[in-house]
């Protein structure tokens, strides 16, 4: 079963977060708070899976998936500020 399409399932979103800030900025918006929620999630998997090397400390599989999501969130967040710092450009 393939998941539903983010167009679908985060509609009312991005029309709200692109008519604010355009088509790229405003997806971008859009997956970041995604990006964010399943950091959430996996935050929350990480308290009940714990590493048994590592007491106190989420297994290594949760560790990378967490700083994965982390990186991909850095990503967006510069694709972000380039898109705003031409737009500053481009205005004057």
């Amino acid at each position: 079963m393939n998941p539903p399409s983010a167009f679908t399932g985060y509609r009312d979103e991005l029309e709200r977060c692109e008519f604010q800030m355009g088509a790229e900025a405003g997806r971008l918006a859009v997956t970041l708070d995604i990006l964010t929620d399943a950091l959430i999630l996996v935050g929350q998997h990480g308290v009940y899976c714990q590493s048994a090397r590592q007491p106190g400390k989420p297994a290594m599989d949760v560790q990378i998936i967490s700083q994965n999501i982390l990186q991909a969130k850095e990503l967006v967040s510069s694709v972000m500020d380039l898109i705003r710092a031409r737009r500053r450009q481009e205005r004057g």
